[in-house]
């Protein structure tokens, strides 16, 4: 009896060394087509989940009606006007992604800053955006961008300045918009260059007022080199959008 059972056991494990090779065949199988999976599908999934979906351009809630070409007929319009709570800005560049087209928008409401009106005019404007607080769908894209694409620390805002008189003709009464001209300089990451931005101003109340638009940029103009880490490379051009809330002071 003893004996059987002897043999009974050899021949058991003997089955289960047949059986190792097989399992270690299908594993080395489940890795490979692992691999495979990460190589041809990685870029599609970090292009669909990692980066994500942009946010929409920034727009205004009413589309202008005219231009503005004279000065407002409203005096209630002069005076200082204070960048609001609900104030967005930040980017939208496009990145090539393992030959996939892909477009990323960095947002942030760290936005601070005045306009001043007079004569029915803009006739000044600073506006202020904090750039450690802008983010996208990716911290690790965030943190590349504040240490390794923009000097963060050592330039912490993006700063525009307006630098000639903007006419406000046509709003004059709550709801209107009209299409105006800012002419002014961008500060960024230690550079400052001249821009011309086409924006839409809205007055949303008799004390409120909404300015929207976008700054075409070429970033080496900012000596800014566009990221290219082999798998995925950011485009030479982008654009500034932000779409500022002011209230009278």
């Amino acid at each position: 009896m003893a004996q059987q059972q002897q043999q009974e056991q050899q021949r058991g494990t003997g089955r289960r060394r047949r059986r190792w090779p097989w399992v270690v065949a299908a594993l080395a199988v489940l890795a490979l087509a692992g691999a495979a999976l990460a190589v041809f599908a990685g870029p599609a999934l970090y292009a669909r989940f990692v980066a994500g979906e942009p946010d929409a351009q920034l727009a205004p809630a009413t589309a202008p009606t005219a231009t503005a070409t004279a000065p407002a007929a409203d005096a209630r319009l002069d005076g200082t006007w204070t960048v609001a709570p609900g104030s967005l800005a930040g980017y939208r560049v496009d990145e090539v992604l393992d030959g996939r087209d892909i477009t990323v928008t960095g947002r942030t409401e760290q936005v601070d800053g005045e306009l001043t009106v007079g004569g029915g005019e803009l006739t000044g404007a600073v506006l202020t955006v904090d750039l450690a607080s802008v983010a996208t769908d990716s911290g690790s894209r965030d943190q590349y961008f504040r240490s390794s694409v923009v000097d963060v620390a050592a330039h912490p805002d993006a700063v525009f300045t307006l630098t000639a008189p903007a006419p406000l003709g046509g709003l004059e009464e709550t709801g209107a918009a009209v299409t105006v001209e800012l002419t002014g300089t961008v500060s960024l990451n230690g550079e400052t260059r001249p821009v011309t931005v086409p924006a839409a101003v809205e007055r949303t109340g008799e004390d409120a007022v909404t300015v929207t638009g976008a700054v075409p940029v070429t970033w080496t103009d900012f000596g800014v080199t566009p990221p290219d880490l082999g798998f995925v490379a950011v485009a030479g051009d982008g654009e500034l959008e932000f779409s500022v809330l002011a209230a009278r002071g």
